[in-house]
């Protein structure tokens, strides 16, 4: 009997894989909260969890908790059912090992296990704590555990170099620790805040953790980004394979993969390090790959010129695969590569060819516009023509320090009372609805109310969840504001009240919401800066989706384009910006049992934003954004230290547009590459004509309003046609001294190319000695 296997999707299972779907069904399932550094609250975490699901019915008991706990945390065990452990001493010290037998004669749905790296008694049934977890999860038990980023076998060498100090942990975990749970939490806690634990005696020293000064807020940051970066590669790999299933094909939208396109060449070595320069600011994966046609046999330069390659892709830790072409068609071959492994930028040296046969035939870079999707190309600079400029320039002479003795000017002394005037900022964070971003502001503001801060709410959205109501209690609520608007009465928050009640701290939801029209601000993140400046703390929520320059990104992953966003300045003037995480398929289930939206929202919810899919291109989006802004806050932190970092101080880029669709994500685009490479940034429009129509004028507004909300310069010229107008913008670059120029795809046929030219295309035929990012339509 012939069989048609459709796909991978249809096919029939084996006998082993039958068996083992069938042993899947009846395992427990296995939850691993994941934190950076002891003290970051994974047991609190637990027990809450525990206590959480004692209230909806579920059959959960105590299997181990860590006996050096602070008194907040033990407190939270409440009435939850402790199984007694094994004690025995080592090194002057009690260990407690997990009872199977009293575990199994209870026989629960869940057992909480604290400090999954553990390692048993001799005399012990298994050698390991993760050896008895797996056993329970083997006998249907399911198991919720917590462990720190740096008892991973693999992570631990890795932070050790990061921080320069040996990390005292007695058992380490494997690396594919996480890969055998069913659903991983980060606990993502700002060193500022372990700090402050530390402070108050709520993390217990044990001598297995090093010394106190290990809790610097360096080490405490480097870890963090560490933990964030290291899930979001973990999700990475279960959206790769999700997609995969569902064959999709390109970029998820996600994160930056970036391909380098080299020949065997004396340019080579220079797309590398530019490419691994890219990779590293933008947080993404470099891939370096050569393309030779069959029947091309290397000369003795090129083969020098590949081996000098090679050693340079082993030293950055770079990937490098040689692709043998069968046809002469490399743009489609480069085209095809980048779909399968979803880059998401190629990095190309400038053409060889002529003018004339890039007219008549076209270039590689308009064929691999046209063929991809979604992937934009980058043109690195010919440095013959920049006369043997520098691509990482040498280090520049630092600035003489300044008398620490001298005396403040007022203008000083002013910016400095100021500054001490002004609240404090916290965000919390979340990859979407629901994730439980003001339940987690809710019960912190009900922690600084046992300690006598003085906190009120002033704007709360509950969407009718009962779980984030009741964590309200006995917090004071500001009322609302009535505003009439079209017939309409509407509420929003009161800001004049806030301000008149002067407390220490308030609490304001949503911080992306747009104001009722006619309120004092338009945003509500404007009315947040009012309350900080008069000296108020806030704490805020709001979603990946709602940052600015991220609005491409979301679209991509869900099909939904955001409309209020928060420039991302608002995120880098805030003290502490913390990340809700939380699994997709918990999310899901949240969302089934209608603790999210109301039930008649939820079959779509599912079907449309919630998907599996997106909710992992989210979470992952999110993992990726925190890691970078604690990157970013650790670089400022050593900058202020006097210790010089990997950042360029002479990149200046340059963004042309013109009044077509794509412009607001070309300024976008352009913004948060300025931002990863601390670059200043200009946007530049060149009209040819004197007057615009009305739509045209509306449209310029919103780019001019964009760009300065995300901190660039709008510069605005006129020239007498459409042939002045590359004139202008190379003059441009000229005087700013750019270093890199984005444009959009060029809109123009080939034959309208031929016949009439293409901006896009002169300026890159024209500006061969600058970097040139085409982002592709």
């Amino acid at each position: 009997m012939e069989v048609l296997i459709l796909s991978e999707q249809f096919r029939r299972k084996t006998p082993d894989e039958i068996l083992e779907s069938i042993s899947n069904i009846k395992r427990g399932r296995l939850k691993i909260i994941l934190g950076a550094v002891s003290g970051s609250g994974k047991t609190y975490q637990l027990l809450l969890e525990g206590n959480e699901m004692k209230k909806r019915g579920i059959d959960v008991v105590v299997g181990v908790v860590n006996n050096s706990c602070s008194p907040g945390t033990i407190k939270q065990l409440g009435s939850l059912e402790l199984i007694s452990t094994i004690e025995w001493e080592r090194n002057e010290h009690v260990e407690q090992d997990l009872d199977l037998d009293k575990i199994y004669k209870r026989n629960p749905e869940v057992v909480l296990v604290d400090r999954l790296a553990h390692e048993n008694h001799i005399n012990s049934k298994n050698a390991t704590r993760l050896d008895d977890v797996m056993e329970l999860i083997r006998n249907e038990i399911s198991v919720i555990t917590t462990i720190n980023i740096y008892e991973l076998k693999g992570v631990k060498k890795v932070a050790e170099q990061l921080l320069n100090l040996p990390l005292h942990v007695d058992v380490t975990l494997p690396e594919d620790t996480l890969t055998k749970a069913d659903e991983v939490r980060l606990l993502d806690v700002t060193p500022e805040a372990i700090l402050k634990r530390l402070q108050k005696g709520e993390i217990g020293k044990k001598d297995d953790e090093g010394p106190l000064q290990f809790y610097n807020n360096g080490n405490l940051a480097t870890l963090r980004e560490l933990s964030l970066r290291f899930l979001a590669e973990e999700v990475e790999e279960d959206l790769t394979e999700h997609r995969e299933l569902e064959g999709l094909m390109g970029p998820s939208g996600a994160t930056e993969r970036i391909l380098v396109c080299v020949q065997y060449h004396w340019n080579g070595s220079i797309l590398i390090r530019r490419g691994d320069q890219i990779a590293k600011r933008l947080g993404g994966e470099l891939i370096i790959a050569s393309f030779i046609p069959l029947s091309k046999k290397l000369s003795k330069e090129e083969e020098i010129f590949k081996s000098s390659m090679q050693k340079l892709i082993n030293k950055l830790n770079g990937s490098f695969i040689e692709i043998t072409m069968k046809g002469d068609e490399i743009a489609e071959e480069i085209v095809g590569f980048s779909m399968h492994h979803h880059i998401t930028r190629i990095i190309l040296g400038q053409s060889k060819k002529p003018v004339w046969e890039e007219m008549v035939k076209g270039s590689i870079v308009n064929k691999i516009l046209r063929k991809s999707k979604g992937i934009d190309v980058y043109i690195v600079a010919d440095r013959v023509k920049a006369l043997g400029e520098r691509i990482i320039p040498a280090i520049k002479t630092e600035k003489r320090r300044e008398n620490p003795y001298r005396r403040l000017s007022p203008d000083e002394m002013h910016d400095k009372v100021e500054r001490v005037k002004k609240g404090t900022f916290k965000i919390y964070i979340g990859a979407a609805p629901g994730v439980g971003k003001t339940y987690t502001m809710l019960r912190e503001a009900n922690h600084l109310k046992e300690n006598e801060i003085d906190i009120v709410i002033g704007l709360l959205e509950t969407h009718g969840r009962k779980e984030t109501a009741a964590q309200v209690g006995n917090l004071e609520i500001m009322p609302k504001k009535i505003v009439p608007y079209k017939n309409v009465l509407l509420e929003e928050m009161d800001l004049d009240s806030i301000i008149i009640r002067n407390p220490e701290v308030v609490l304001i939801d949503e911080l992306a919401h747009t104001n009722v029209p006619g309120s004092k601000n338009q945003k509500r993140y404007q009315d947040v800066m009012t309350i900080l400046e008069a000296g108020i703390s806030v704490i805020s929520t709001m979603n990946i989706q709602h940052i600015e320059s991220l609005k491409d990104n979301v679209k991509q992953i869900t099909g939904v384009s955001v409309r209020e966003t928060v420039p991302d300045s608002i995120l880098q003037l805030s003290d502490e910006l913390e990340l809700i995480d939380i699994s997709p398929h918990a999310l899901r289930k949240r969302m089934e049992e209608g603790n999210i939206y109301a039930m008649d929202k939820v079959e779509q919810s599912l079907s449309h934003f919630f998907k599996t899919q997106n909710l992992i291109a989210l979470r992952e989006l999110a993992l990726r954004e925190l890691a970078d802004d604690v990157d970013d806050r650790l670089e400022s932190m050593k900058r202020k230290e006097g210790v010089r970092g990997p950042w360029r101080k002479d990149e200046v880029i340059f963004v042309s547009v013109n009044l077509r669709a794509n412009a607001e994500r070309l300024i976008r685009r352009g913004f948060r590459i300025a931002y990863r490479l601390k670059a200043d940034w200009y946007v530049i429009f060149v009209k040819h004509q004197n007057e615009l129509q009305t739509d045209e004028k509306v449209i310029l507004d919103k780019l001019v309003s964009l760009t300065q909300r995300l901190g660039g310069v709008f510069e605005l010229y006129t020239t007498r046609d459409r042939r002045s107008v590359v004139n202008e913008i190379k003059k441009q670059l000229h005087d700013k001294k750019a270093s890199q120029v984005i444009l959009g795809q060029s809109a123009r046929t080939r034959w309208q190319e031929m016949m009439g030219g293409s901006i896009a295309v002169r300026l890159l035929r024209e500006a061969r000695h600058l970097d040139v990012l085409i982002v592709a339509d």
